[in-house]
């Protein structure tokens, strides 16, 4: 757990891993339903997911999944995965303590990198990305089926 004043980070247990739901609504544009997003968390956490949140005393304002996986090209790494942070709470420093907490957690559970997408058109996460010593490194393709 990091804590800096008011705001701390610590994983989510599985048992209160719905709690992120209205941060995933949100951030999906409201594009999936609650029981959806439910099933397919219940899924994630019997895989290797783990969700960490961001709290404010005791309120959630954020949230960021983290896959565990070992990759030919990288060896153990975590991937980042649907992070948000509330609108109120934006440039008050907690996205770099973010980062920090998942670099220290990462290299914890002995990983390499930690890498991530972020979406093509949301050039504000790029910038904070680049800000925070990421790289691109390539392009990250979908095809619907």
């Amino acid at each position: 757990m990091l804590k800096d004043n008011a705001f701390y980070i610590r994983i989510i247990d599985s048992n209160e891993i719905f709690s992120i739901i209205p941060l995933l609504q949100k951030l999906g544009n409201y594009s999936v339903s609650e029981a959806l997003l439910k099933e397919r968390l219940q899924e994630m956490t019997q895989q290797n997911y783990e969700c960490l949140g961001i709290f404010d005393a005791e309120k959630l304002i954020g949230t960021c999944g983290l896959w565990f996986q070992t990759r030919h090209y990288a060896g153990k790494s975590v991937e980042m995965d649907h992070v948000i942070i509330d609108d109120a709470y934006r440039s008050h420093g907690i996205g770099k303590m973010l980062i920090e907490f998942i670099s220290d957690y990462a290299k914890k559970k002995s990983c390499n990198w930690v890498e991530l997408n972020s979406y093509v058109h949301n050039f504000p996460s790029h910038k904070f990305f680049y800000n925070q010593g990421f790289v691109a490194k390539g392009y990250h393709f979908v095809k619907e089926l």
